[in-house]
């Protein structure tokens, strides 16, 4: 089979420095070899970061393109062999129609009261004069958010046990790049004991399984048509041969959504802080579009606000959570950027490198809100999300929160970066975060009048 020239050393080592420092590797090879080129990882791989050959792509799912749901076997360890992640085909496009009313349209709103009091709460524990993690912080707020969406009002014991099982999983997943090894390479999980890292990871997944099917087998006891979580909602829904969800299926969607839902948004909203402060002059003109809102603002008007939605999308495109899209495999013959590849041939869009393109985005390196203010960027230019049938499920929900959080946290709080120095993106698991702790200060209060400014302790 011939495939695009890429890097010649040996397979092993290019895989070692994919899991180790994926960007360095995708960037190298991008700029010897251009839009598209051959990883040789475990199995070769074409890398693309052409907008047009995306398109291409991604328009031409399940026709001349197909996502195969065993190159996703890296997620199955966390998310369940049933999870929308996992299934392709028609049991994909089963789960995905099952699970997309729960985080579209009016169902939105609905969550929009929680997001400002969840904030409000945690924000209420950071003390003026101390500092805090960024990344901590938001993954606090998310946590809550994408439990309350999921279960509704969800207090007491079970439900601290389950998030402290579900930051204990995440990091066990991620934490490290190389802990990211035990979940690509199957022949490391050997579970050796509760003490041992694989054998705690599994303790752990196996009591969040026993959660999550005794709540599931207590609403199923004592159903509620009141209720407007997503599990109620899932558990009500019905396929088109009105089948409805078994436990695992519920258990593998519950654990994707409470996981794939918090870590990712908790990283994007560590970076906003990250980039808001340490660029004066963006923290002052998003600070003025801020202030300018009444104090009975909402979320319809918050989403238009012109200068807020250029941040975080600037955010999202200078430091994406997933660097790639989900893996595509070629069916048909066909022709990307000149090159012809036959079927069997797996490809993978690379987000980081569509989002680092010089021709779209000058001096791409630069934080610069002000690129989505003077120019519309197509859905294969501009893809944090992804797209096709793999663009992820919870966008709107996670666009929602990081505009409401955004909010609350800059219109009350004065914070400061205790360290001004550069912050690089490194692989977190299956994703990419913050190389170090981003270190917030708490100033004081803002107190918005007539517009002004007015800081106290």
């Amino acid at each position: 089979m011939k495939l695009p020239n890429g890097p010649q050393y040996p397979s092993f080592f290019q895989t070692m420095q994919f899991i180790l420092d994926p960007l360095s590797i995708m960037e190298k090879a991008a700029q010897r070899y251009g839009d598209i080129f051959t990883l040789r990882l475990k199995s070769p791989v074409v890398v693309i970061s052409n907008p047009q050959a995306l398109q291409q792509i991604l328009t031409n799912d399940t026709k001349d393109f197909s996502a195969p749901s065993e190159a996703n076997k890296a997620f199955e360890p966390l998310m369940g062999k049933n999870s929308v992640i996992m299934a392709s085909g028609d049991a994909h496009r089963r789960q995905r129609k099952l699970l997309m009313p729960t985080f579209h349209g009016d169902k939105i709103r609905c969550y929009v009261e929680v997001i400002n009091q969840v904030t409000s709460k945690v924000m209420n524990r950071w003390e003026v004069g101390k500092n805090f993690d960024a990344r901590e912080g938001m993954q606090a707020i998310t946590m809550r958010v994408i439990m309350q969406a999921v279960f509704g009002i969800y207090e007491g014991d079970r439900a601290t046990e389950l998030e402290n099982l579900l930051g204990s999983m995440l990091e066990a997943g991620g934490s490290s790049p190389l802990r990211a090894a035990f979940l690509i390479f199957p022949v490391l999980q050997k579970d050796l004991g509760e003490k041992s890292y694989w054998g705690k990871f599994l303790r752990n997944k196996q009591r969040v399984y026993q959660i999550l099917n005794n709540e599931i087998e207590e609403r199923r006891a004592n159903p509620s048509d009141s209720r407007t979580d997503v599990l109620s909602m899932l558990m009500a829904a019905r396929d088109e041969q009105g089948e409805a969800m078994s436990n695992m299926e519920l258990s593998d969607e519950l654990i994707t959504l409470l996981t794939a839902g918090h870590e990712t948004t908790a990283t994007a909203l560590a970076w906003a802080l990250y980039l808001i402060h340490k660029y004066p002059q963006v923290r002052e003109k998003l600070l003025e579009e801020l202030d300018s809102l009444d104090e009975n603002y909402d979320f319809s008007t918050i989403n238009k606000l012109p200068y807020l939605n250029a941040v975080c999308n600037e955010t999202l495109r200078i430091y994406p959570v997933a660097i790639l899209q989900f893996q595509r495999r070629v069916e048909t013959s066909v022709s990307l950027c000149g090159h012809d590849l036959e079927p069997g041939t797996l490809l993978y869009g690379s987000v980081y490198l569509t989002h680092q393109r010089e021709d779209l985005y000058p001096e791409p390196k630069k934080f610069k809100p002000e690129r989505f203010l003077e120019k519309q960027f197509s859905p294969y230019e501009f893809i944090p999300f992804g797209a096709g049938v793999r663009r992820c499920i919870g966008a709107a929900l996670a666009q929602c929160e990081m505009k409401l959080i955004l909010t609350k946290i800059l219109k009350n709080l004065e914070l400061e970066l205790i360290d001004n120095g550069e912050v690089k993106p490194k692989r977190r698991g299956l994703v990419t975060g913050p190389n170090r702790p981003i270190e917030m200060l708490v100033k004081g209060k803002r107190m918005v009048k007539s517009h002004s400014l007015e800081t106290v302790g």
